[in-house]
């Protein structure tokens, strides 16, 4: 008798996660402000008005304005799509660049290659990525593109020792020796098996990576690398408004609350979705339990 499709008993059904619509609900929220007025701000923005006096919250000003008498609420709708587009595009770059050599080595029989590929990484993890970038712009200014290369390159070295070593517990499982005495080429094994178990481990550090990210290009326009000094960006308008902090808070706390807000939803939402493929784990595991441990009913003798 086949008992697969029988419904299982509710103590061998996993509790539902009782905080997890909250979490995903609250991370969407906070993610989706500071997205939606970074891409869709400066379409709602007109041309520049006059000037007012500084830190002052004037009659057509609904945030105040800034230390130069500028609307705050234009710079808040213009300042954030140079932030969000260099913290995706090097989060992004660095899980290209770190991937390859981090699977590489995971994966080889052959000791001097993972050396070779992960020994140099060792070194520029010893120097800090904040005075690396520092480092960097003394020599060149790089633009909107080669901060996000900068931020990314000096994101590689931490990005690929955690895949690799992701990787290689995966890689030391018996499946991948079966996929190899079967004949399956590196490309298959890589992807097809050592990626996919490394899902989980590779989500949970893209949140924490991103946050990173975003602070690091934060504070490198925070103190004018990457960006012009008088560009429309949040980290530009905290550097130059401070000093009106206590006289009109808003044109700080308004761009340093969407900077927190886009970081913290991108964790929040990056812990919902592991969360949320537990329960489904669970469920597998506790069918296959009670179908493996089910007793089996024998036939009777039969009658004539």
């Amino acid at each position: 008798m086949n008992h697969v499709g029988r419904v299982l008993p509710r103590r061998l059904l996993p509790r539902r996660l009782p905080r997890l619509p909250g979490r995903f609900v609250l991370g969407a929220l906070l993610l989706a402000v500071p997205l939606l007025l970074a891409f869709l701000g400066p379409l709602l923005t007109g041309p520049p008005g006059p000037r007012a006096a500084s830190f002052t919250t004037a009659d057509g000003h609904p945030l105040g304005t800034d230390f130069a008498g500028q609307d705050v609420l234009r710079h808040v709708l213009l300042g954030g799509r140079s932030v969000v587009v260099i913290a995706l595009a090097a989060t992004a770059l660095a899980y290209v660049l770190a991937l390859p050599p981090a699977f590489t080595a995971a994966l080889t029989h052959r000791a001097w290659l993972e050396e070779l590929l992960m020994r140099p990484l060792d070194v520029l993890l010893a120097v800090p990525s904040l005075l690396m970038v520092l480092l960097v712009a003394t020599v060149f200014a790089p633009g909107a593109a080669g901060l996000a290369v900068l931020v990314a390159l000096v994101n590689v070295p931490d990005t690929a020792r955690i895949v690799r070593a992701s990787a290689a517990e995966a890689a030391a499982r018996p499946a991948v020796e079966a996929l190899r005495m079967q004949g399956e080429g590196w490309w298959r094994i890589a992807v097809g098996y050592v990626a996919r178990c490394c899902l989980r481990t590779l989500a949970a550090d893209a949140g924490v990576r991103m946050t990173g990210v975003l602070y690091l290009v934060a504070t490198a326009a925070f103190l004018g690398v990457g960006v012009a000094p008088d560009a429309a960006d949040w980290a530009v308008m905290v550097d130059r408004n401070r000093t009106g902090l206590f006289v009109q808070p808003w044109a700080v706390v308004v761009p340093a609350l969407l900077i927190v807000g886009l970081s913290t939803g991108t964790n929040l939402l990056s812990d919902a979705g592991l969360a949320g493929r537990r329960p489904r784990r669970a469920v597998a595991t506790a069918t296959t339990t009670a179908l493996l441990t089910r007793p089996r009913k024998t036939k009777g003798p039969t009658s004539r």
